[in-house]
């Protein structure tokens, strides 16, 4: 029998995005989403952000969704500006037992997101937020296109009758099997119906792809921005700074909650991933975007991740030298500051997907 501590992980995690300018830049303005969430399976320790040059201004707060929010401005004039979110993290999640859901048949939970929608403030499900979630996680989004397309991919998946657990098991399935994952060949703006006819991406599309495939069948669904841990090839060393951002869904499971499942390696969740954010699509917790203030233009970028896995004994060295790096003006607890592939527009607008 397994043990709940051979599902704790404990992980020290820095992801570091530089910005290079070919001309002066005399302000620069910044929103992130990469600070862990706190709850759902893990626990922060410590998490900020490290900035070069310092901001001048900065300020943590939650959105909508809970997830935590960064917003930073820095007025020294630069030629390149790197932003580092560092953060102390544990996991203790394991992966969904299909067998111990509910086998609840998928045409009965899309009915029950209808009753929620339609009964609004009334609804029993749970509060106004609960009730909000649930009925704007059913809609199509900017990025997610509800369409007959979409719609057409997901109808072998939804059997009828089928419980909602092995529809979508089917359709992670189904996504993993039929897409090519490709760096490169996709962009943040890509679009599902051209995914659709290309049958290539990253997993921002294919995360796209599940969730606008629930909600064409009345489910709730929504986009979650995180990490997975790496593992290098038998016999070789784990490289620092060689990870990359990653994405996932989430669909709605009365009695079951929130089931969290990854299309791009077609597998429910577990302690190996680490959670910044959610929400409609990937707009909602893209991890960088920002807008400068510059005479000429151009500019290039650069990510590097690392998720890198301590024991407990190295806890207290890993939160100290996190705490070490960020303003002495955040707070102790959090230290707060006050999104495969990644892409960056400059030099009036820079963005990192999670890809």
């Amino acid at each position: 029998m397994s043990t709940d501590a051979e599902h704790v992980r404990h992980y020290q995690l820095t992801h570091t995005t530089t910005y290079t300018y070919p001309h002066p830049v005399t302000s620069s303005y910044g929103r992130t989403v990469l600070l862990p969430r706190h709850g759902g399976g893990q626990r922060v320790h410590a998490s900020g952000l490290d900035l070069q040059p310092r901001a001048a201004h900065s300020a943590e707060h939650r959105d909508f969704a809970g997830n935590r929010s960064a917003f930073f401005h820095v007025t020294t004039e630069h030629h390149r500006l790197t932003v580092s979110a560092v953060s102390v993290v544990t996991t203790n999640r394991r992966r969904q037992d299909p067998a111990r859901l509910p086998d609840t048949p998928w045409e009965q939970v899309a009915q029950l997101v209808r009753s929620v929608e339609e009964a609004g403030p009334n609804s029993t499900i749970g509060g106004p937020n609960t009730v909000l979630t649930i009925a704007e996680s059913r809609l199509p989004s900017p990025l997610v296109d509800v369409t007959e397309e979409v719609r057409a991919y997901a109808a072998p998946s939804f059997v009828p009758g089928r419980p909602l657990t092995e529809v979508i098991l089917d359709l992670a399935g189904r996504i993993h099997a039929d897409f090519d994952f490709s760096p490169g060949a996709t962009s943040v703006g890509t679009r599902l119906p051209e995914i659709l006819q290309r049958r290539v991406g990253v997993c921002q599309h294919f995360s796209h792809l599940l969730v606008g495939a629930a909600r064409s069948m009345g489910l709730a669904a929504r986009y979650v921005s995180g990490y997975i841990e790496t593992r290098p090839p038998p016999g070789e060393p784990k490289l620092r700074g060689v990870d990359a951002s990653h994405a996932w869904a989430a669909i709605w499971l009365p009695g079951g909650g929130w089931l969290h499942i990854d299309p791009t390696n077609d597998q429910f969740i577990d302690s190996r991933y680490v959670t910044l954010g959610w929400g409609r699509d990937y707009g909602d917790v893209s991890p960088l975007r920002g807008i400068v203030l510059t005479e000429g233009s151009g500019s290039s970028l650069d990510v590097a991740v690392d998720l890198w896995p301590i024991t407990s004994e190295q806890m207290p060295a890993a939160i100290e030298e996190v705490q070490e790096r960020l303003p002495q003006t955040s707070s102790p607890a959090g230290r707060h500051p006050g999104g495969g592939h990644d892409t960056g527009e400059a030099p009036r607008v820079g963005q990192a997907s999670a890809g």
